[in-house]
């Protein structure tokens, strides 16, 4: 087809087409792409003949839809990557007409002249407001959407309106803050002076919408300048956003324009206003304003007022108005109350929302649930945990049922502080959790986590416990966090047992543990003494692809070198090592500490010399193969511990010297540090030491505690200067610091061990009625005094009390028990005792004997022949029981008992040779004296098979026994034998 035949084609296809789309819908983008594409790279100049005009004889056949959607398909596929001259997505939001016209206007382009216009009359009976707007919206060329605007407006039967004066506004550059050049303002003004005024009033109000108060007194004046004066609401505008940029004085000075203008605000402006001026104390010029303005007051404006006044922290003022609203007859609102008891919640003003919410609910007015969610907040952040739960029920009562918000709100306000709640607040707190379970609402994970802390810290660690079990059955999957929280709050409070079961549901359920979860565990059953649980679960760890932090790797180390298991402690040094652990300055503090406690003093120097700068030190330098100076400065804790060490070696002078040595390094020492030296001097005897190292922690600064006290107490004690011990006693309560059951436990064994039993008794009463219960030591040493003061039926009474006052004797107890029974003959309570004591749970091994008997003074232990069993056995000494009963049955003559005794001790793997050999002795005697000749024998041979060696007295008392039945040619044989041997 030639070129002018497309044309005439493509130019009388346009009303037929038109119609074609107004009874089809298509994309109005469409329409644009197929009538002309001007500014695509690929288009043909000159296609379309902007001078041609086609007869109107010619006409051509319509497109059928499907024709259409070919050709549509075709022109967007082609040209999709070439771009438009008309913005695509203004396009695709107006009307067909709008875009024919908007094409048109551009593609004639005689700058608006005769074709133009002659093009634009067959829409003059379709223009209205929208249309207008849509054609503006595409016309993207300033001086041709003034022309339009001016057209439009000439046009008979349509007016402009505020939306269009908007499109205008927009299409020459006022959203970025442009002004609109003079040009465009005299061509319209020309026109239609009517029309510019409007045109200026609407961008004024244009200015103030967007908060342009600056912009808008600039319009204000080119408004001005013109002759134009402003419209009421270009007033109202004016006074808003003066008012909203906190100007009151130039809103003051527009709305007395204003005034003078004959202009009343609107209802809202003037809320607006009041609002503003009683934010800024200004309330008294808001009625002033109010009564002006002959406005009566409503509802909606003293709401607005009360608001403004809450914001001002006025809230006797807000109560006020409150009251004034009431005697003008105008009811508050639901919304009154409410921003009243929002204003009053953001200035923490909690006392008064009581009342407010006491008043709302009591008109029917009934708060949000999301008021009530922050009443909740609010009310749990000031401690009025009581408050707070009951706003739970007024949530019920006002028809808004609690639900998981409020609930995690409020337990999470109760248990989200590191400090533990107190059991009133943790009793709402399991309370509200009982409750969410009915409602069947779950907690959140940090909640789970925070509320098992909690209960695990008030000592309920089966309800801890089942908090994950029925979190999990409401669809709560723990993940390793929670899991690790939890199970480190269980072994805090010593409940390793429930950890351990926790960390096996924690596998079970296919959460995998990470180097947290694994650290607690191992550093807590590291300080319980189960030293081969926490290597299994090290070497588990490990196993598994988890790296154990150095935090691991020194708490393993620590407890091994405690243990003083030294070589495996150095083999998980070295493996710290290879695995590129640096050790930091709490392993090398670990190191010291553990050496100290593992008896090598003089090591754990060594390590602290050459953590100074010591490098002539060969025996430690597997510990010193990282050259990393920084982290093995001697800081507070490390000090501590060495200082701590030497004080129980009794080494107290290399301590008082590290104590100027820290003086030197400008290290200040603590209050550990100062106890320590204390404790250390009155161990020794040295009480003139200890009072210069006290009087030195006073000029530092650190005030006595009970451990200080304590100290001095116990030595006071031990040299009868009770005197002093009142002094000390009467100093310690001057200062607010009460003793605790370790001082009344010194005090009490004190007074037994001078004869002051009585005494004692009395003050153990005294203690309890102080709050301070007896402990299994307490009752030990009580015990103790009165055996020694031959008062045994007491120490059996005793005992019966602390059973009841659930404190359970140990081993300690029963063993002071039985002597004292023993001594006092009687046997039967004393193997009573014995009895009650193997059906009793023991810890079978040392490290867990060892804690039994902490508490118990050293030479107390001593007396009781303890001392040096500990050391030597690994098991548990019960061997001192079973020896001072058959001793005490073999002197009564009850042989038979004695025996027996003997044969259950024999069972026992602590059972030495030596104790069997000076027992066996000691039996063989007595059965031989008393005739029991053939039981001597047999134990003899016992003797024997166990690879003991008979003392020859043993032989003579078996003679002697035989004699004493009359087996005499048995007695010369047996002399004979003996006769050989000393041969």
């Amino acid at each position: 087809m030639c070129q002018r035949g497309f044309r005439i084609l493509l130019f009388n296809s346009i009303p037929i087409t038109y119609h074609f789309f107004a009874s089809k819908p298509l994309r109005n983008s469409t329409i644009s792409r197929f009538l002309c594409s001007s500014s695509s790279e690929d288009n043909l100049h000159g296609l379309v003949d902007p001078d041609f005009s086609a007869p109107e004889s010619s006409r051509v056949e319509s497109f059928s839809a499907e024709e259409f959607s070919f050709l549509r398909d075709s022109l967007l596929g082609a040209g999709s990557d070439t771009g438009d001259s008309v913005n695509e997505s203004a396009s695709d939001s107006c009307s067909n007409d709008a875009v024919l016209i908007s094409d048109g206007i551009r593609s004639i382009g005689d700058g608006f002249g005769h074709k133009t216009q002659k093009f634009l009359r067959q829409f003059r009976e379709k223009l209205n407001e929208a249309l207008v707007v849509d054609v503006l919206s595409l016309v993207k060329n300033p001086e041709m959407g003034v022309k339009f605007f001016i057209w439009a407006g000439r046009q008979i039967g349509y007016a402009h309106t505020g939306p269009v004066y908007h499109a205008l506004l927009q299409v020459l550059g006022c959203d970025d803050n442009g002004k609109i050049p003079e040009k465009f303002l005299r061509e319209i003004r020309d026109d239609d002076k009517e029309i510019l005024g409007k045109l200026l009033n609407v961008m004024i109000r244009r200015c103030c919408r967007n908060g342009q108060w600056n912009l808008a007194l600039e319009e204000l004046g080119r408004l001005k300048d013109f002759g134009y004066k402003p419209s009421r609401l270009t007033y109202n505008a004016l006074v808003r956003v003066f008012v909203e940029a906190d100007r009151l004085d130039t809103a003051n000075l527009v709305h007395r324009e204003m005034s003078g203008s004959g202009f009343k605000m609107d209802g809202y402006t003037l809320g607006c206003f009041v609002h503003s001026l009683c934010k800024a104390g200004r309330w008294r010029d808001a009625l002033a304003l109010i009564e002006k303005e002959e406005f009566k007051l409503d509802t909606v404006i003293y709401t607005q007022m009360i608001s403004g006044l809450c914001e001002a922290s006025l809230f006797e003022e807000a109560m006020d108005f409150l009251s004034r609203m009431r005697s003008s007859s105008c009811i508050p609102n639901v919304v009154t109350y409410r921003i009243l008891l929002c204003g009053c919640l953001r200035k923490r003003q909690l006392g008064r929302c009581k009342r407010i919410l006491s008043m709302m609910i009591t008109e029917g007015c009934y708060p949000s649930r999301r008021i009530f969610n922050s009443l909740v907040h609010a009310y749990c952040r000031s401690g009025d945990y009581s408050y707070a739960y009951k706003l739970l029920k007024k949530m019920a009562d006002c028809g808004c049922q609690p639900g998981y918000v409020v609930y995690n709100v409020l337990i999470g306000g109760i248990c989200g502080s590191e400090k533990l709640p107190s059991s009133d607040a943790l009793d709402l707190a399991e309370k509200a959790y009982g409750e969410m379970l009915d409602a069947g609402v779950v907690l959140n994970k940090v909640n789970v986590s925070n509320l098992a802390r909690c209960l695990c810290g008030a000592g309920k660690f089966d309800k801890a416990y089942g908090i994950i079990h029925e979190m999990m059955s409401k669809g709560f999957i723990p993940d390793t966090s929670t899991y690790s929280k939890v199970i480190g709050f269980l072994c805090n409070a010593s409940k390793v047992e429930k950890a351990f079961l926790l960390f096996g549901e924690m596998k079970s359920n296919h959460v995998v543990p990470d180097v947290f979860t694994y650290t607690v565990l191992i550093d807590n059953f590291c300080k319980a003494g189960l030293i081969e649980q926490a290597r299994k679960w090290f070497d588990e760890m490990v196993r598994d692809g988890c790296a154990p932090n150095v935090v691991t790797y020194t708490a393993l180390i620590h407890a091994y070198l405690k243990a003083r298991k030294i070589s495996s402690a150095n083999e998980l040094f070295e493996m710290m090592l290879s695995e590129g652990c640096i050790p930091n300055i709490v392993t090398y503090t670990a190191l010291i500490d553990g050496h100290c406690k593992a008896g090598q003093i003089e090591k754990a120097c060594q390590i602290y010399a050459r953590m100074r700068g010591n490098a002539d030190i060969p025996d430690v330098d597997m510990y010193f193969k990282i050259d990393d100076s920084n982290i093995r400065d001697p800081n507070i804790f490390t000090y501590g511990a060495l200082v701590d060490g030497l004080c129980k070696a009794h080494k107290v002078k290399e301590a008082r010297d590290l104590l100027d040595a820290m003086s030197v390094e400008d290290c200040e020492p603590n209050h550990i540090v100062y106890d320590a030296l204390i404790d250390g001097f009155c161990k020794v005897g040295k009480l003139d030491e200890a009072q210069m190292v006290f009087t030195k922690m006073l000029e530092r600064g650190y005030s006595p505690n009970v451990y200080t006290y304590s100290s001095l107490i116990d030595r006071l004690f031990k040299d009868k200067r009770l005197d002093l011990v009142l002094k000390v006693l009467s100093r310690m309560l001057e200062n607010s610091c009460a003793p605790n059951v370790i001082i009344y436990t010194e005090m009490i064994d004190g007074l037994c061990k001078v004869g002051k039993t009585d005494e004692a008794y009395k003050l153990m009463s005294m203690m309890e009625e102080k709050g301070c219960h007896p402990n299994v030591v307490t009752y030990t040493a009580m015990i103790d005094g009165f055996g020694k003061a031959g008062k045994v039926d007491k120490c059996l009474e005793l005992k019966r009390q602390m059973g009841a006052k659930g404190c359970a004797p140990n081993f300690v107890t029963y063993r002071v028990l039985i002597n004292h029974c023993c001594a006092a003959g009687l046997l039967d309570d004393a193997y009573q005792l014995l009895d009650e004591m193997k059906q009793t749970y023991w810890p079978k091994h040392m490290a867990g004997y060892r804690k039994v008997i902490e508490g118990f003074n050293r030479e107390f232990v001593i007396s009781l022949g303890l001392l040096g069993e500990i050391a030597e056995n690994v098991t548990v000494p019960i061997i001192p029981a079973y020896r001072i009963l058959i001793d005490s049955f073999r002197k009564a003559g009850r042989l038979e008992l004695a025996l027996e005794l003997h044969e259950e001790m024999s069972s026992c793997t602590s059972y030495s040779l030596a104790d069997k050999k000076n027992l066996c002795s000691s039996l063989i005697e007595s059965l031989s004296l008393a005739g029991k000749v053939d039981k001597a024998f047999e134990l003899y041979g016992d003797m024997i098979k166990r690879g003991g060696i008979p003392e020859l007295s043993i032989l003579f008392y078996l003679v002697k026994g035989l004699i004493i039945i009359n087996r005499w040619e048995e007695a010369l044989q047996l002399s004979d034998c003996i006769c050989q041997m000393k041969a």
